[in-house]
């Protein structure tokens, strides 16, 4: 039994997540979560709310809610959504917890201990008109080096170019919109990252089984223009985590807080934490999860993200932790992922564009989404979500598919035979090649699973699926039973305990269908089908099951066409 450590990037507090937010790291780490349950491994699935920072202020401003309601109400509002899209978290944190404070102070604490951490008097940007100074994700304008109208002041979104703000070309607020800015001098830590980039390096290199797309953005943000650069980790704000060094005061740093990118990641180590607190354990259960020399050297640490959050968990995030010189756990394999698009457009909460989660489990239920946006996971390249696609998807795969082999196996078995597993015949030749074939699938289904391969996945489990309807066709037990009621027996004998296959294999991907196809064979035994002979036998003779409620209902061309022209891009 393999111990796996799985964290998923923390979505921000303000406001509801869309589709291409869910798939892009918090779906396919579920999936990979469920699957290595499954596998019998011991797994701590960690996730949180991303709590700080100014666009937390002024969207409880906005709410009209002091800051710490409001960040509690909406990690509430994100927990339940989570949880309607059946994602399996351990511990779902807040970044803005006591734990995380107290973590996020340790490591600056021991970063300045060990050289790490410079005292910088630098000019940023004021707003007159709106009395504060900016953060660098609040001042917006034209990208230096590619042109883009919207970058922001600390990242370019179109060319992933690191900025400072002074470089953008006609600057302006993103809070009032205001050009009234005029730059003040201000004092703030910054973590030396540049004298770790020989270690950084090493590790990145070392990291030879990760995906090209972690790879190349993380050497993209290494090798850049000047390369890696210093960066500050404290900002001019309310919200946050108060600076100190461990539990002391830092002189000169007062009412001011670590920055949000500083204090976020850290949170992956503080939930977990958090996770052994809420469960009545000790910080030895959680310290087995991430220090090494408390227990986490047998750990596989697995990350999931979109591929705007790469540099920060390729770089600073194992700065801070490299910088600290202590035991902690680094991640072993990073898998990033691409955008998913919108219907000819873009996924932006910032610009409401695109189908968000809470309506989206208000259309439908959770395993359709789920097998539409696993099954087109943007690993490669980037992916496009349409309506017609998405109706093809669910109505071809999971109806006609999966759904119609379920509803016609057990109508079928119960009208000829009745409600328990029937004795009578054999298997022959139809039924050793499918055990063969399913043997075959099943094997390569798994590999991918283990090596996250998202998409190449959902293929094997729908070939899974198909090769099930292409016997059941074959065999054609409705034809036999009128000439040999033994061997229809046996078709049915089978074809119910391969439903019991399906429902294993399809949990990580439609966990809700899966219980529904387990309730109705009258079983609980989830046990990974690697000898497939045996489980093809699994189910013994007067088993009783059940007629399941059609798993899955087909999405109309009315209803397409209503979603299209009501989630046509602007939420309201």
């Amino acid at each position: 039994m393999a111990r796996i450590l799985i964290t998923s990037a923390i979505p921000y507090i303000n406001g509801i997540k869309h589709l291409g937010n869910l798939v892009g790291s918090q779906l396919p780490a579920d999936l990979f979560a469920r699957f290595n349950r499954a596998m019998g491994h011991e797994v701590m699935f960690i996730c949180a709310t991303d709590e700080h920072g100014t666009p937390a202020e002024l969207a409880a401003a906005k709410a009209g809610k002091p800051v710490e309601d409001y960040c509690a109400e909406m990690h509430q509002v994100q927990a339940e959504i989570a949880r309607g899209f059946r994602l399996s978290f351990d511990h779902f944190g807040r970044s803005s917890s006591q734990r995380n404070h107290r973590l996020t102070q340790h490591f600056a604490g021991k970063l300045a201990e060990n050289g790490l951490i410079a005292e910088v008097s630098e000019k940023q940007v004021f707003s007159i008109d709106d009395n504060r100074f900016l953060p660098d994700r609040y001042i917006t304008g034209t990208c230096p080096n590619c042109g883009y109208t919207a970058a922001r002041g600390d990242q370019c979104e179109n060319c992933t170019k690191q900025l400072d703000p002074t470089d953008l070309i006609n600057p302006r607020s993103s809070i009032s919109g205001s050009t009234n800015l005029e730059v003040r001098e201000t004092k703030h830590l910054y973590l030396r990252q540049r004298s770790l980039r020989d270690k950084l390096e090493a590790w990145i290199d070392s990291k030879t089984d990760w995906p090209i797309l972690t790879t190349s953005i993380a050497k993209k943000w290494l090798n850049d223009g000047d390369g890696l650069q210093d960066r500050g980790i404290t900002r001019d704000l309310y919200w946050g985590i108060p600076v100190k060094k461990g539990d002391q005061p830092w002189p000169g740093m007062e009412g001011k807080v670590f920055y949000v990118w500083f204090d976020a990641p850290i949170e992956y180590i503080a939930a977990t934490a958090e996770w052994a607190d809420a469960n009545g354990k000790p910080d030895a259960a959680w310290e087995r999860w991430w220090r090494t020399d408390k227990g986490a050297g047998d750990v596989t640490y697995y990350q999931f993200m979109g591929k705007d959050n790469v540099p920060f968990h390729t770089l600073s995030f194992p700065a801070t932790i490299l910088g600290s010189g202590e035991p902690w756990k680094l991640v072993d394999y990073l898998k990033s992922f691409n955008y998913l698009n919108y219907d000819g457009g873009q996924f932006s909460t910032s610009q409401g564009r695109g189908v968000f989660m809470d309506q989206a489990l208000s259309i439908l239920p959770a395993d359709y989404w789920r097998w539409w946006l696993l099954s087109h996971a943007p690993e490669s390249a980037d992916s496009e979500f349409t309506w017609e696609n998405f109706q093809a998807s669910v109505n071809k795969d999971l109806a006609d598919v999966l759904g119609n082999l379920v509803s016609r196996v057990t109508k079928f078995a119960v009208s000829k035979f009745g409600p328990e597993v029937p004795a009578g015949g054999a298997f022959g030749p139809l039924e050793t090649t499918l055990i063969a074939d399913l043997g075959a699938r099943i094997a390569d289904y798994t590999r991918f699973m283990a090596q996250m391969e998202v998409r190449k996945s959902a293929g094997e489990l729908r070939a899974i699926w198909v090769i099930g309807n292409e016997y059941l066709q074959a065999a054609a037990p409705w034809s036999v039973v009128k000439t040999d009621p033994d061997q229809a027996q046996a078709i049915v004998r089978l074809s119910l305990n391969l439903i019991r296959v399906y429902a294993i294999l399809s949990a990580p991907f439609i966990p809700d269908a899966s219980a529904a196809m387990m309730r109705a064979i009258g079983s609980d035994d989830w046990t990974w089908p690697d000898d497939i002979s045996a489980a093809m036998r699994a189910l013994p003779v007067g088993h009783g099951f059940t007629v399941p409620e059609n798993l899955f209902r087909k999405i109309t061309d009315e209803e397409r066409a209503d979603w299209q022209t009501r989630f046509s891009g602007i939420r309201g």
